[in-house]
């Protein structure tokens, strides 16, 4: 628990920071853009004021009929540039490196400069030559009157004189006083800055040995912050979460993909009628504009899917499932609605043999054997391959001294009765009408269910392992075998362990649901409520190992 709670903070301020990163991006866009049309309209505005000066009107005119038209030009060109980068999303993104530097999320302390303002100014003590009288000169000086006159001036200068030189010690001393306590007070700013800078960075140092180590939360968190830094247009959300199967090697991610009205443009082109002296907008056609949002959606997909595996540099993940949802409101009740519209798994293999530069997305994706939304417009969802929060933290490999120290049963303890029992009524509670047909050789279960509900129901093939290496290619084939020959509409493998890439390759465009060890667990948690954990035996032998 402490380093999954470490973790989670370390990718709150990781996402903090690259979200700032991408603020301040945005910010310097939003500028120039501001910019450049300030820089118009004060074009604009001098050309009418120079048609103010002229007292041609039919001059004016022609003045005022440039200007309008270059206007509408300069929309035009605003609406192109907005449309063009829609288009380079793909070709942008393989164009830049997506590793995450450690070092960057490192910080330094960060505090304004101490401000003593006036106080550090010391006043000098009086000169007395400016306070003296001038003393009477020559004979002046003999004459009583005179040198009474000076003494009682002198008097007064000095009283004059004295209050001052204490006025400036209290002074001084005020002013010591205020600078002592400014000075007090910025140490203690810096040495706080110093602190949250030495601990944040010491938190970064740490996720690095744990991303470098293996861990699996920071590996799903090096992840999610790398998609998170990818820089793109206004209007995308940019916020992914990943979680990290090693058992499989495989990363699920889920994607927040921005919303149709929010990036394609609905105005086509801006007209200046000079007749009206008005602007017209010509509308973008709907199919246009709902075929650039496939497009969109379609690139960023293949995009997060490159930065993925080009920023996997120690090459822990081999699978990566890829949902991307949009965050709307449903029109017909009012109410928040977060379909997926995309969904895919791929292997790194597969994807590395695929020219993305010259690709069309759509029907890359297709290749993929994407699953990809009727109507992404309408967010039309599909079911993704694989949901996040499927997967319980409980899979233990072997070794783990801790795990004998755990209370919850052990699926590998459980007998071969036991184990085909827990695994019928699990998808019994899930809704299906399960029957087991015979004990697998493996020590496994077989069993026929069916899914009851019209239309999408139908006969499913399920099939239990209980292995400790990786389930391999065979294994899933063998499911796809039963299948047919069973006539089932679906087939569910559930292992205590992983897969291998060859076996979600095999599965990808198949009816075929491969079930990990920390699936299982989730399952049995969510809708059987029992609480189980999965540690491997050292003398655990599977039976008819998948080479």
């Amino acid at each position: 628990m402490a380093r999954r709670g470490f973790v989670s903070t370390l990718n709150r301020i990781s996402r903090e920071m690259e979200r700032s990163a991408r603020a301040s991006q945005r910010a310097y866009e939003s500028e120039r853009r501001a910019q450049i049309r300030a820089i118009r309209e004060a074009e604009r505005a001098e050309k009418a004021y120079q048609r103010a000066l002229i007292a041609d009107e039919k001059e004016n005119k022609r003045l005022h009929v440039e200007s309008q038209m270059e206007d509408a030009q300069s929309q035009n060109q605003e609406l192109e540039e907005q449309v063009q980068v829609l288009r380079k999303i793909l070709t942008d993104g393989i164009r830049r490196n997506p590793v995450l530097d450690f070092a960057k999320l490192r910080t330094k302390p960060t505090y304004k400069p101490l401000d003593l303002g006036n106080f550090s100014l010391i006043e000098d003590p009086p000169r007395w030559d400016d306070y003296a009288p001038e003393k009477p000169n020559g004979m002046a000086n003999l004459l009583p009157w005179v040198r009474k006159k000076h003494a009682k001036e002198e008097s007064l200068a000095r009283q004059r004189f004295d209050v001052e030189a204490q006025a400036r010690v209290s002074r001084n001393a005020m002013r010591e006083a205020e600078v002592k306590k400014r000075r007090d007070a910025h140490e203690r700013v810096v040495e706080q800055a110093k602190r949250e800078a030495d601990e944040h960075n010491q938190q970064v140092e740490q996720l690095e040995a744990a991303f470098r180590a293996g861990d699996s939360n920071a590996i799903a968190s090096y992840f999610a912050t790398v998609l998170e830094s990818s820089p793109y247009p206004d209007g995308f959300p940019v916020t992914a979460s990943a979680e990290y199967q090693a058992e499989s090697k495989q990363l699920i991610v889920a994607y927040d993909l921005p919303e149709y009205d929010e990036i394609v443009p609905a105005v086509k082109s801006v007209r200046y009628v000079k007749a009206t002296d008005s602007f017209t907008e010509s509308t973008r056609p709907e199919s246009q504009r709902r075929a650039m949002y496939a497009d969109v959606v379609a690139q960023t997909t293949l995009r997060s899917l490159y930065e993925i595996f080009a920023s996997d540099t120690p090459a822990y993940v081999e699978t990566v499932v890829f949902n991307g949802y949009v965050d709307s409101i449903d029109r017909g009740n009012g109410r928040p609605i977060r379909p997926c519209i995309i969904t895919v798994r791929t292997t790194r293999e597969i994807f590395h043999d695929m020219d993305l530069a010259n690709v069309e997305p759509l029907a890359c994706l297709k290749s993929l054997n994407a699953s990809v939304s009727k109507s992404a417009a309408e967010l039309a969802p599909v079911r993704p391959v694989l949901e996040l929060n499927m997967t319980d933290p409980r899979f233990v490999q072997e070794g783990d001294v801790l795990a004998t120290l755990d209370q919850r049963p052990n699926l590998m303890d459980l007998t071969p009765g036991e184990f085909e029992s827990l695994i019928t009524n699990l998808f019994t509670t899930m809704g299906l009408e399960s029957r087991q047909t015979q004990a697998s050789r493996d020590g496994g279960v077989d069993c026929v269910a069916f899914d009851p509900r019209p239309i999408f129901g139908g006969k499913v093939v399920i099939q239990a392992k209980r292995y400790k290496n990786t389930v391999g290619v065979s294994a899933v084939r063998d499911l796809f075998g039963t299948m047919q020959n069973e006539g089932a509409s679906k087939g569910i493998l559930v292992a205590t362990s992983g897969y291998g890439k060859a076996a979600f390759e095999f599965a990808n465009g198949k009816p075929i649901e491969l079930l990990a060890g920390s699936n299982l667990l989730y399952l049995l948690k969510e809708h059987a409520n029992i609480d189980a954990k999965i540690v491997m035996p050292e003398d655990w032998r599977d039976i008819g190992p998948d080479d």
